[in-house]
């Protein structure tokens, strides 16, 4: 039985990194709330079509990271190499077709989805610069995914502080401009994302080659291309891939819909979403361990144990989020603050914080029983899953925004529809679906 210690080792350093790429998202809304409404509105659509892209990058890193807990679990060390050698290669080459299309795609895309043409240009502006970060991101997420997959996750902790204060030092000193700097507003909040991916990848290299056993798992060890290996992981992360990309996409047409309501609605939408990112992490962190423990107990041939592990680890996030539910339900003007000072749009914030303060508890729960899905590997029933619970939100969300318009705080609800489908279906397939006869 995997002990409450060693989820906590395991948990806790990837908490701290998903908190680093969390604090790019909450400082750039929390300055940009301070440069003007429509900076604020633009930087949702621009973050979450960036996020929309990356989520590929991350699917496939999804996959391997799996296959690497599969064969830690099996204690078959040498064949860890091949796995992340053959990821980070497929990754860079991935990486440089989207920054190739997104140079002229991008601009078309966003021409024809969003209505408001001050949006449009501010969108632009940080895009323009956001999508050379795909180069440093889609290789950081390989990284990440070896070091979860072998339960080594201490060097996340020092990763996650490097983003986060480049991110805010970049923040602080462009989208102002101070010490010496032009200020450049959005244009800073999408360079100074790419810097602190930058520096986070040239660490992670770093660590990688001067303090990790390279030559135990074989790490860069790339005589050829593995052809045959990355289809194997293709095999198991092109449904994560598709299954994310479509998720984060139909959030990105969530904030489409919400701009159709006009500028005020998105930036409060973009304030709910930062609030509601920063809050999910301690559930995302949990999620995550579990897809790999899973695969790794799995692995180990302990498949008796998947349920009642995925089960204490429901208890352990509920024992978390209740408290941070009940806060952030009690006082949600003091969180509204943190991302602008604009007392109108702290008020029209409170009820989408509200509702965000209870979706979590929905999101915890129902995210890690998800994870337990992959982490068996069936990524095709995870996919098919989250396929048809994304038809019912995005029904909801089309409903209540463009057929019926509702106050923005009702169409935030479309959060309880998502969970509570996709952690039911998740859970039913637990229990009854053939996930404990799957080889891979």
């Amino acid at each position: 039985m995997t002990s409450n210690k060693d989820i906590f080792k395991i948990t806790y350093p990837i908490f701290l990194t998903l908190l680093a790429q969390n604090i790019i998202n909450v400082t750039n809304t929390a300055f940009l709330g301070r440069v003007g409404e429509v900076e604020l509105g633009a930087s949702a659509i621009g973050g979450v079509f960036y996020f929309a892209i990356y989520m590929i990058g991350f699917g496939f890193s999804q996959g391997a990271q799996i296959l690497i807990g599969r064969r830690n679990g099996e204690k078959n060390y040498s064949s860890i190499g091949p796995i992340f050698n053959n990821s980070l290669l497929f990754n860079f080459v991935l990486s440089a077709i989207i920054v190739g299309l997104s140079v002229k795609g991008v601009p078309q895309i966003m021409k024809l989805l969003v209505s408001s043409d001050r949006i449009y240009k501010a969108s632009i502006e940080y895009l323009d610069w956001r999508i050379y970060g795909f180069f440093f991101s889609f290789l950081n997420v390989i990284f990440r995914g070896l070091y979860v997959g072998i339960t080594q996750t201490r060097i996340l902790t020092t990763s996650a502080v490097i983003t986060a204060i480049t991110n805010i030092i970049f923040d602080y000193t462009l989208i102002f401009g101070h010490f010496g700097f032009p200020q450049l507003g959005i244009e800073g909040a999408g360079i100074s994302s790419v810097i602190a991916e930058a520096v986070t990848l040239v660490y992670l290299l770093w660590h990688t080659v001067y303090k990790t056993d390279t030559k135990r798992y074989g790490l860069f060890e790339l005589k050829k291309v593995e052809i045959k290996t990355i289809l194997s992981i293709l095999n198991l992360s092109i449904f994560i891939m598709f299954q994310y990309f479509i998720s984060i996409s139909t959030w990105f047409m969530f904030f489409i819909f919400i701009e159709r309501m006009g500028e005020e609605p998105l930036a409060v939408s973009n304030i709910g979403r930062s609030m509601y990112i920063l809050l999910m992490i301690p559930g995302s962190a949990l999620a995550t361990t579990v897809n790999t423990l899973v695969s790794n107990l799995i692995g180990a041939g302990r498949k008796e144990e998947v349920l009642p592990f995925i089960r204490r680890i429901v208890g352990i996030a509920l024992l978390i989020i209740v408290p941070l539910c009940i806060v952030t339900f009690a006082f949600p003007e003091a969180f509204a603050r943190i991302y602008t000072n604009n007392l109108h749009l702290i008020a029209a914030c409170i009820p989408v914080m509200r509702v965000v303060s209870v979706a979590i508890l929905f999101c915890a729960v129902s995210g890690i029983i998800f994870s337990g899905v992959s982490g068996t590997g069936n990524t095709r029933t995870a996919f098919a899953i989250e396929f048809l619970t994304l038809f019912f939100y995005l029904g909801y969300v089309y409903y209540t925004a463009i057929i019926q318009p509702h106050p923005v705080a009702i169409v935030w609800m479309s959060e309880f529809v998502y969970w509570t489908i996709i952690g039911g279906l998740g859970y039913w397939y637990l229990l009854k679906g053939n996930w404990r006869k799957k080889e891979i």
